[in-house]
């Protein structure tokens, strides 16, 4: 999709929200208005309601929507002095709308009017002309949302909704959310007892079940192997770190909306990191380093903790307390290019190894002319770093998108932008390139000519955070691991009682063979078991009994009830040792993208 289809997509759902309020209002006369704009796939409308509303209801609005688009009636923009939108949103009674407007600067506001409807909505546009250009609208859900953001704020009632220029379009993209919610990470992490919120422990701080657990180890061992075959060396740094750390590095001048409130111990004050390069900064510090030393690679698994409000927090995406998978990378400015090169063939590896195959780079840049404040550093260093992170994109011959205002404030950076199998995106790795810090730290190396010099730090983090990767590992494979990844690899399934020291010696050989097995002989019907294996999705049972005993051999039934028939125990072990070894994921294995 181009840009211009975007902005005419965008334009004809932000229409859509406008129409959303104009049938609320019909229905429900004394709601009051929050705001409505349109988002990725769709728009919603905040609503603080009289009485509650619940999901039946969103039929009824749909339906008086579809009769305001069937109207064609034009939306047209008016303009009116500060006092005289005061003077009609106090007539109106729509005191969210007023308080918008007493915080926007200026003397002259835009509104717009959908056809006679009597209500002009605050809003800078654009929009399109009529109605009848909206198109396949369909409400979603409704949500509970803090006006503003702020938990302080009264609780609204959020109406989402999606809108497309075909019937036919609407319904694909239905389907897909179908298949979507069958993949939604919190459903799998509950039903695959992967991780848990819970209350009692705290919002946003997720905890790693075992089977979770498993994996998690599983990848921190992975990238830990490869980490060390490039060179890395890895540390652990403490949780919290003292005041003065973070004035050095900046964060508490650009970062400190995002930091957990100091803590105060024997006349000293300390910080939850958010980050972990101050103190990696430090370890570099503690011995000199020549030029022969560099590159110097320290990796590290910190776990960071930022400030999320409650509205804003979701799942294993959007958590308070995460672990990263850190690295920060120092080089002479000759190394500059060949580091970062390196640290890109790092991720390709890694991504084809998770079974991802299906990725795009950002370019995220500063605007420093438009918000200088929001940025560190001398702004000749920053383009010569944006410069840099171009030239190496663009000779790798990737497709990436340029973001201004999207940069570090310490730095530019590349953010990969890994896609599902329905094309949704998320934010899974990110290269940074920073000159500010080692500045702020008086970090140096010595070069050839014994002259002090100032390296550049590349901040590295390919999986991201493990809680956000986790995520998108759940939904990319719906909840169907490569069998590298699984849990538990094979469960065994005796038939009856009389089968199950058979079972026993099999489930002996496998777990020799390193293989991650459980033996469930639990007192019901083979069936039963068979299905709560299937529910947990495990890649391979095995079931044992009479011809298996006689034969000395065990019938495979891969995922999927695909029977795979007898075989000998070595060569399932074998087969398995082999399918892990190639971290061949079930997808690909099946030549389709789908969760089976």
């Amino acid at each position: 999709m181009d840009s211009e289809q975007k902005l005419k997509l965008e334009k004809m759902r932000h229409s859509a929200s406008h129409v959303l309020a104009q049938a609320i209002l019909k229905l429900y006369p004394d709601t009051k208005l929050g705001i409505g704009p349109a988002i990725e796939n769709g728009f919603y409308y905040d609503f603080d309601f009289t009485e509650p509303i619940e999901e039946e209801d969103l039929k009824e609005i749909e339906k008086e929507m579809k009769k305001i688009i069937k109207q064609n009636l034009p939306l047209k923009q008016i303009m009116m002095t500060r006092k005289e939108a005061e003077e009609y949103l106090e007539k109106t009674d729509q005191i969210y709308k007023l308080e918008l407007l007493r915080e926007l600067e200026g003397e002259k506001f835009s509104f717009y009017i959908t056809g006679d409807n009597e209500f002009a909505d605050l809003c800078r546009g654009p929009h399109i002309n009529s109605t009848k250009e909206i198109g396949a609208v369909k409400l979603i859900k409704t949500a509970g949302a803090y006006w503003k953001g702020n938990e302080k704020n009264k609780m609204l009632t959020r109406i989402y909704g999606t809108a497309f220029e075909t019937k036919e379009e609407l319904q694909k993209y239905l389907e897909n959310q179908k298949e979507l919610e069958k993949r939604n990470h919190r459903k799998l992490g509950k039903q695959l007892q992967l991780f848990a919120i819970i209350n009692e422990i705290g919002q946003g701080l997720p905890v790693w079940l075992p089977r979770g657990y498993v994996i998690r180890t599983i990848l921190e061992d992975y990238m830990l192997e490869l980490e060390r075959e490039a060179g890395y060396e890895h540390i652990l740094t403490p949780h919290i770190n003292k005041k003065e750390l973070f004035e050095t590095s900046g964060h508490l001048d650009f970062y400190k909306d995002s930091m957990y409130a100091p803590i105060e111990i024997e006349d000293e004050t300390y910080y939850l990191k958010p980050m972990n390069c101050p103190a990696a900064m430090m370890v570099y510090k503690l011995t000199p380093k020549s030029y022969k030393e560099l590159p110097y690679k320290l990796g590290e698994f910190g776990t960071v903790y930022r400030y999320e409000k409650s509205g804003e927090l979701h799942g294993l995406q959007r958590v308070r307390g995460f672990t990263q998978n850190d690295a920060h990378l120092f080089c002479t400015p000759e190394q500059l290019e060949d580091v970062i090169n390196e640290t890109f063939d790092l991720l390709e590896t890694f991504y084809k190894d998770v079974g991802f195959d299906n990725y795009k780079f950002r370019l995220s840049l500063s605007d420093k002319e438009t918000n200088p404040d929001k940025y560190a550093g001398d702004p000749q260093k920053w383009k010569s770093a944006e410069d840099t992170l171009r030239k190496v994109l663009t000779d790798r011959k990737v497709v990436f998108e340029e973001v201004p205002g999207d940069a570090a404030f310490y730095g530019p950076k590349i953010d990969v932008q890994a896609v599902n199998v329905f094309g949704k995106e998320d934010s899974v790795s990110t290269i940074q390139l920073d000159f500010n810090l080692p500045e702020k730290f008086g970090i140096t190396y010595i070069n050839s000519d014994g002259e002090e010099k100032q390296p550049f730090v590349i901040h590295r983090a390919l999986i991201g955070s493990f809680e956000r990767f986790f995520a998108f590992l759940i939904e990319h494979h719906g909840g169907d691991f490569p069998l590298w990844l699984a849990p538990e690899q094979v469960y065994i399934i005796p038939i009856s009682e009389k089968h199950i020291q058979y079972a026993n010696e099999v489930f002996a050989q496998l777990k020799e063979a390193k293989i991650r097995v459980k033996l469930d002989n639990r007192n019901k019907s083979m069936q039963s078991r068979i299905r709560d294996a299937e529910k947990m999705k495990i890649p391979y049972i095995v079931i044992v009994g009479d011809k298996e005993i006689e034969t000395e051999t065990v019938s495979v039934r891969a995922r999927n009830n695909r029977e795979e028939g007898l075989m000998k125990i070595q060569e399932f072990i074998d087969n398995l040792k082999e399918e892990i070894r190639n971290k061949e994921s079930y997808s690909n294995k099946n030549g389709d993208n789908k969760s089976k």
